[in-house]
């Protein structure tokens, strides 16, 4: 099992050589070669952008080929921000292409992994607090990624140095990142006002006070995400998150600014033409008018400026191999301008990469608020201001007369004029039925947020399993037997790759109750949080 054996010198290799924005494709140094005296806390700080980067598999360099394997071709097709347009791909057909997973997995175990356990190692053995308290921040924010792909995966025992890896549940998992995220909490609420990473955290430049902000945010999310399995422990967390003090407007946001170095990983794949916006999309954004659409979205190649053609067109998830043709990537929409590239009237690296932002965090207190829990406001309050913060963001730039405009909309989400004749994706408003049912409040407070998040598909994936919103069409076509068109793509199955390097421990994780009790190492088994009825 020689690829968890933790070989620093190739982990941190970028630490001796290059920058953080350079190519850390081609790095390589000997196994001892790197030892505390070589390293200080700025060559620690690229070691830290580095983790920032793979994690969210925005590949150094400009590379987009762990991004496409991990996120677009699964998440951002079972989350319906978009649908397949290439035929050689199988995968909006609800099959797990096994080197897809295979390589997604790899990634984030051969070259992001290794760095994050580094930072926090090494800051720990030589008395760097503040930044061992990110490194924490940072790896529970990877790992929940991991683990809500597949369930048990590698945590406790990576870097163990043997030839098994054993995994842990996710239940295990998700209770150690509360713990996790206590012990950072901790340090950064000891040391407010200090700086740490300043050169190197692209996402904050070293705030410690911001961190300490996306700290108890994360925690949020997280208890979110588990209060159909575990409720009281959910409300606790939850509270204990908004008490302790969460994001509250723009400025708080979480996103990797990106570089000609470093660009945004769309800013190459939306070239190749291989998926366009999703006929949920479309029935959402343009059922409410919404004006996002014209910063998510680009016009159809068939639009002409006196109307003739749709300018935003979605497609239907699951098209057959035979219905899928080189005319669609035209009639139907593309992402906007902002993931473009500069040939394509983009700019030279691409939007930021968005990591987690005030929006969805007042939608997660909404949540709780409907539920009871002390939010700090009512549910309709806070789903307004969750509005609000999406739509006053800088890529959006609505007034506040357009946000007050879009918050009292009682349109609803549009019939398709497609092959299909496909119905309104829902009969939800925007403005909130706040003497309606229950349920319909919770369906509008996560229509919002699934719109608020885009293009996040991997937590939008997340959000559709836990909540069941917002409603989706059925998929045209399934290729996978456990998983039908009125379904949805639960979980992926363990990797290949496991079964020959890591046998026993992947054997094992498939008896593990929180599978079994489910069904078993199938992707139609919902992972252990996801337990709403």
């Amino acid at each position: 099992m020689k690829r968890y054996k933790i070989v620093w010198g190739i982990a941190i290799s970028a630490l001796v050589f290059y920058a953080c924005t350079d190519n850390f494709e081609e790095l390589n140094t000997r196994p001892d070669a790197i030892i505390a005296s070589n390293v200080d806390a700025g060559l620690l700080g690229q070691a830290y952008a580095n983790a920032q980067m793979r994690a969210t598999y925005g590949a150094p360099g400009g590379g987009s080929g762990g991004f496409q394997t991990a996120q677009s071709l699964f998440a951002d097709l079972y989350s319906m921000y978009f649908a397949n347009t290439q035929v050689n791909f199988d995968s909006d057909r609800y099959t797990q292409v096994g080197g897809w997973s295979n390589g997604a997995w790899n990634n984030f175990y051969n070259l992001a992994a290794p760095v994050i356990k580094f930072v926090e190692d090494f800051s720990a053995e030589n008395n760097m607090p503040l930044e061992n308290a990110l490194a924490k921040i940072w790896r529970v924010e990877a790992y929940h990624r991991i683990t809500d792909y597949w369930g048990p995966i590698i945590y406790s025992s990576f870097g163990n140095g043997e030839r098994t890896v054993p995994y842990d549940t996710q239940e295990f998992i998700y209770n150690d990142f509360f713990k996790t995220l206590d012990e950072a909490v901790t340090v950064l609420e000891a040391n407010k006002g200090a700086t740490v990473f300043a050169a190197h955290d692209q996402i904050y430049s070293g705030s410690a006070d911001k961190w300490l902000l996306f700290a108890n945010s994360l925690r949020l999310r997280l208890a979110m995400r588990i209060r159909y399995v575990e409720p009281q422990l959910a409300k606790t967390e939850a509270e204990k998150a908004f008490s302790a003090g969460v994001m509250m407007s723009n400025d708080d946001n979480a996103f990797i600014q990106t570089t000609p170095n470093s660009r945004n990983p769309y800013w190459t794949i939306t070239d190749w033409n291989e998926f366009r916006m999703s006929a949920v999309m479309e029935s959402l954004l343009l059922g409410y008018e919404d004006p996002r659409v014209e910063t998510y979205f680009s016009p159809t190649k068939v639009y002409t400026d006196d109307g003739i053609g749709p300018k935003y067109k979605g497609l239907r998830n699951g098209l057959a191999k035979i219905a899928i043709n080189s005319n669609l990537a035209h009639q139907h929409s593309d992402m906007g301008t902002m993931f473009l590239n500069e040939g394509r009237g983009g700019s030279a690296a691409g939007a930021p990469i968005r990591i987690m932002g005030s929006a969805e965090v007042y939608f997660l207190r909404a949540e709780g608020a409907l539920e009871g829990w002390n939010m700090g406001g009512s549910a309709e309050e806070l789903y307004n201001k969750g509005i609000e913060m999406s739509m006053t963001e800088e890529r959006i730039g609505a007034s506040m007369p357009e946000v007050i405009a879009y918050q009292n909309r009682t349109n609803t989400p549009i019939a398709l004029s497609d092959a299909w004749n496909t119905p309104p994706s829902s009969d939800i408003p925007v403005k909130f039925l706040s003497g309606g049912d229950k349920e319909r409040q919770f369906e509008q407070i996560i229509t919002q947020k699934w719109l608020s998040l885009y293009p996040d598909g991997w937590e939008a994936w997340s959000e559709i399993r836990r909540t069941k919103y917002p409603k989706h069409y059925p998929r045209l076509n399934s290729d996978n037997p456990d998983v039908g068109v009125n379904d949805q793509m639960s979980r992926l199955v363990f990797v290949q790759g496991e079964y020959d390097n890591n046998n026993a421990a992947v054997v094992e994780a498939e008896q593990f109750p929180e599978l079994v009790s489910k069904g078993g190492n199938k992707n139609s088994t919902r992972l252990w949080w996801d337990a709403k009825p």
